[in-house]
C-alpha cells in the first residue's frame, strides 16, 4: 500500500498532477479551434480534420492496451516521468510538422504517451487518496481542464493569429520540460503497489481485469461516458463561425468565459461527489448536459452576448459530469490491479472518443453555401450515449464505499 501523506505533500502531488493534465488536455484541446485553419491550410475536408482528432485518440487507445502489460511492473513516479518527456517531444514535433502528413504522424506519437499519461495520474489519485475524498481529489486534477480553457487555449490562438499555427506546440512542449522537472522534485517515489510476491504476470493480471463482470461494465460505462461528448466537440468551432455567426477572434472569448466558470464549478462538482455520493451526483449532471449539449448544435445566427452563455453552460455542465465519472471508474477498479485497469480503460475512453470523433464528421456535412449541415445528428447521438452512462452508473460496485452509499 501506498503510504498516507501529509496534507502539504498530497497537495503538491495533486497541482502536479494537474499541471501535467493540462498540458496533456491542452495539447488535444487546441486542435479543435485550428480546425478552420487545419482545413484551409492543408486543403482537407471536414471528415478529414475529424480523422486528425481521431489519430490521437485511438493512439492513445492502442497505447493504452500496451501499457496495460507493464504499468504495474514500475514505480509509478518514474513511468510517469518517462512517458512525460517523451509526450514533451512528440508535442514538439507536431510544432515542427511541415504538411498534413506529418502533423497526423507527430499527432500519433503524441496521443501514444499522452494516452497513458491520463490513466496513470487518474492511477496515483485512486492509490493515494482515500475514497471519501477522492471526489474532491478529482475536482482538483481536472481543474486541469478549466485551466486549459481559461488559459491554454486563448493564449494558444493568440499565438497562432500573431505567429503561426506551430507556435501552441512550441509552447506546451515547454511548459510540458518545466513541469516534468517539478514532478521530479515534487512527486514520492510510489513504489507501494509493487510490494508482495503474488502479482500475476502482464498477461495474467489483463486477463484478471478483462474477466471480471464489474471491470466488464465499467469499460461500458467509460466508452458511454465519451462518446457522448466527442461525437459534437471537436467541431463546436467550425459550426459556430459557419452557422453561428461567431468571428474567428471571438473563439477565444469562448474558451476563456466557460474555462474560467468551470474552474469554479469543477470543485463545486467534486464536493457535491463527496456529499452526495458518486452515482448521484453523476446521473444529475449528465441529464443537465444533454440540454447545452443540443442547444449548442441547433444555435442559429444570434448576437454574441446571446451564444457566450450557450457555449458556457456546455462547458460547465460537460467537465461537470467527468468528475463524478471519473471518480465512479477509479473506484470501480480492483485496488489491487488498478493501474492494469486504467490503462485498459484509457484504451477504452481514447477508442470510444476517436470513434465519435469520426462518426461525428461522417453525420455532418456542408452544403453549397458552407454551412454545416446535420450536427443536431451527431447532437441526438451523443446524448443517447449519455443516456445509457446514466443507465449504467448505478451498475457498478464501488469499493471503498459505505454500504448504500455510490
Amino acid at each position: 500500500m501506498t503510504p498516507a501523506l501529509t496534507p502539504r505533500r498530497e497537495f503538491w502531488l495533486l497541482v502536479t498532477l494537474a499541471g501535467i493534465q493540462f498540458t496533456h488536455i491542452l495539447d488535444f484541446m487546441i486542435m479543435m479551434p485550428l480546425g478552420p485553419q487545419f482545413t484551409a491550410l492543408f486543403g482537407i475536408t471536414d471528415a478529414q480534420f475529424g480523422l486528425l482528432v481521431s489519430a490521437y485518440t485511438l493512439a492513445a487507445g492502442l497505447s493504452g492496451l500496451l501499457a496495460s502489460a507493464y504499468i504495474d511492473r514500475f514505480g509509478r513516479k518514474r513511468l510517469l516521468l518517462w512517458l512525460y518527456s517523451l509526450f514533451a517531444l512528440a508535442t514538439l514535433a507536431c510544432g515542427l510538422a511541415p504538411t498534413y502528413g506529418a502533423l497526423m504522424g507527430a499527432r500519433i506519437a503524441a496521443g501514444v504517451f499522452g494516452g497513458v499519461l491520463s490513466a496513470l495520474s487518474q492511477t496515483i489519485v485512486a492509490d493515494v487518496i482515500p475514497f471519501e475524498r477522492r471526489g474532491r481529489a478529482m475536482g482538483i486534477v481536472m481543474t486541469a481542464f478549466a485551466v486549459s480553457s481559461v488559459a491554454g487555449v486563448p493564449a494558444g490562438l493568440f499565438l497562432a493569429a500573431h505567429l503561426s499555427w506551430h507556435a501552441p506546440f512550441f509552447g506546451i512542449a515547454t511548459v510540458s520540460a518545466v513541469l516534468a522537472l517539478l514532478a521530479l522534485r515534487t512527486l514520492p517515489p510510489l513504489r507501494g503497489h509493487l510490494q508482495g510476491s503474488d502479482r500475476p504476470s502482464p498477461l495474467g493480471g489483463i486477463w484478471q481485469v478483462l474477466a471480471a463482470r464489474n471491470h466488464q461494465r465499467a469499460f461500458v460505462f467509460s466508452a458511454l461516458l465519451m462518446f457522448a461528448g466527442f461525437t459534437v466537440i471537436p467541431y463546436i468551432t467550425i459550426y459556430l463561425q459557419a452557422n453561428a455567426g461567431v468571428r474567428p477572434d471571438q473563439i477565444p472569448l469562448i474558451y476563456l468565459a466557460g474555462g474560467a466558470l468551470t474552474l469554479f464549478t469543477a470543485r463545486l462538482f467534486g464536493r457535491l461527489t463527496d456529499r452526495l455520493g458518486k452515482v448521484v451526483t453523476f446521473r444529475r449532471a449528465a441529464l443537465l448536459a444533454i440540454v447545452p449539449m443540443m442547444a449548442t448544435t441547433l444555435v442559429q445566427p444570434l448576437p454574441f452576448w446571446a451564444i457566450l452563455p450557450v457555449s458556457c453552460a456546455f462547458f460547465v455542465c460537460m467537465s461537470g459530469r467527468m468528475i463524478p465519472g471519473m471518480a465512479i471508474l477509479t473506484s470501480a477498479a480492483d485496488p489491487a490491479l488498478r493501474g492494469t485497469f486504467m490503462t485498459l480503460n484509457s484504451a477504452v475512453q481514447s477508442a470510444a472518443m476517436g470513434l465519435a470523433a469520426f462518426t461525428g464528421g461522417l453525420i455532418i456535412g456542408r452544403d453549397a453555401h458552407g454551412l454545416v449541415q446535420h450536427y443536431w445528428m451527431a447532437g441526438l447521438l451523443g446524448a443517447a450515449a449519455a443516456l445509457g452512462a446514466v443507465w449504467m452508473a448505478p451498475r457498478l460496485h464501488l469499493h471503498g464505499a459505505p454500504a448504500g452509499l455510490g
